[in-house]
């Protein structure tokens, strides 16, 4: 697989089943190709709690596209590659339930890639793996939990641990996208 979809997404309310905003990176034949980021209105109440982390606020999101509307352009470009998040259980639960929410057709199942779990394999003598870590280390720039810095930063770590030798194949899974769960480990 030579293309990547780097993505990340923020959350209105501790229910995680709507995105506030989403961000993407896509990496090609090992470099970043396009970059893509969009407060998303999740039609849902926000939590005080997941304010104050993202900064996104219900006054942000007003104007914004629905998670269905959004779909029409950044549905295509999701589908375009091997999915990648950093903690990537959280963003494939998030996107698979938004999917269901707005009665989305998709797939059964998608594979993925965890830059969480490939980090842990790549970099073992770290502390731990959280986003926020890793790009200390790495000395990538990071602007947690901003939809756009942090799919920009899965990237760079993808990029970096497969220059490092990683072999995609032994970290991909798969995702049911109608259950919101990981299913066998994928090998190719």
């Amino acid at each position: 697989m030579d293309r990547y979809i780097c993505f990340d997404v923020e959350t209105p309310n501790f229910r995680n089943d709507r995105m506030s905003a989403i961000g993407i990176c896509v990496v090609e034949n090992g470099e970043i190709t396009e970059e893509r980021y969009s407060l998303v209105n999740p039609e849902e109440p926000f939590d005080g709690f997941n304010i104050s982390l993202t900064g996104i606020t219900p006054e942000m999101v007003a104007g914004a596209p629905s998670f269905g509307e959004l779909w029409q352009s950044f549905g295509p470009l999701l589908k375009s590659g091997l999915l990648v998040a950093h903690n990537a259980q959280f963003d494939m639960s998030v996107l698979s339930k938004c999917l269901r929410a707005y009665n989305i057709p998709c797939r059964d199942s998608t594979e993925y890639l965890c830059t969480c779990r490939m980090s842990k394999k790549m970099m073992p003598w770290m502390p731990n793996h959280k986003l926020d870590t890793v790009c200390r280390e790495l000395f990538i720039d990071l602007n947690h939990h901003n939809a756009a810095s942090d799919a920009r930063a899965c990237a760079e770590i993808l990029l970096y641990c497969l220059k490092k030798g990683a072999c995609d194949s032994d970290f991909r899974r798969g995702y049911s996208l109608r259950e919101s769960r990981t299913v066998k480990a994928v090998k190719c």
